[in-house]
Formats: C-alpha cells, structure tokens, sequence
C-alpha cells in the first residue's frame, strides 16, 4: 500500500484515516529504505522525504520475541505445504500476528493462505 501510495505521489493522510492504528514492520523500513539507495538520483529526494513522512507518521514493530515465535510457526507451515514465500513477507506476517494485526497490502500473493492472518487486499 505504501509503495503505491508514494508511486502515485499521495500523501498519506490521503491513504490513512485520522483513526486508522497503522503500524509497519522493520524490515518494511528497510525495504522502503532499499528503494530510496536504488532511486534514480531525479527522483531520489522524492523518496526520501517520502520514506521520512512514512517514519515520522507510523508506529514501527520491532522484531520481537514474539515476532520470532510467529515466524518459525509461518515457516514451518509454507515449508509443510511446499508453498515458498518470500522471506520479507513472512516477517512482515509474523510482525502483523504478533502485534495483532492485519497485513493490508496491493500484492497478496505472499500472505493469501497463511494460518491465522487477516490480509486485506487494497
């Protein structure tokens, strides 16, 4: 959701209600800050300020114990249905179980079918 919102150039309160409880995963930032390194140095400031708005608006979900719990539970169950996911997905998964949360994302192909998470498809 966020990397269409910023490739759509919105800003986030246009994205996020005044009482929506949104929260990102750290390994999210990292992934937003990935795409900040590899920007095109025309649209690099963009992004930047972007990612900033992003950190100083939203609550970010450390790794936590319990975090890891829900992970090792999420990569046993893809890897008993033979059913790969890719690793940032899954931690992002495990970060939204933890926190008691739902994944609400463009792109569910990586979180459809996992036990026990509400995804929602935006």
């Amino acid at each position: 959701m966020l990397i269409s919102a910023e490739r759509r150039r919105r800003r986030l309160e246009r994205v996020i209600a005044d009482d929506d409880d949104v929260a990102i995963a750290a390994i999210t930032v990292a992934e937003l800050l990935v795409g900040v390194e590899l920007a095109d140095p025309t649209r690099r400031a963009a992004r930047a300020a972007f990612v900033e708005d992003v950190l100083e608006t939203l609550t970010v979900e450390d790794y936590t114990l319990a975090t890891a719990r829900a992970h090792a539970r999420l990569l046993a169950a893809t890897r008993t249905a033979g059913v790969p996911r890719g690793a940032h997905d899954l931690i992002i998964a495990a970060t939204a179980l933890a926190s008691d949360r739902a994944v609400v994302t463009a792109d569910a192909r990586g979180f459809l079918g996992l036990p026990g998470l509400d995804v929602r498809v935006v």
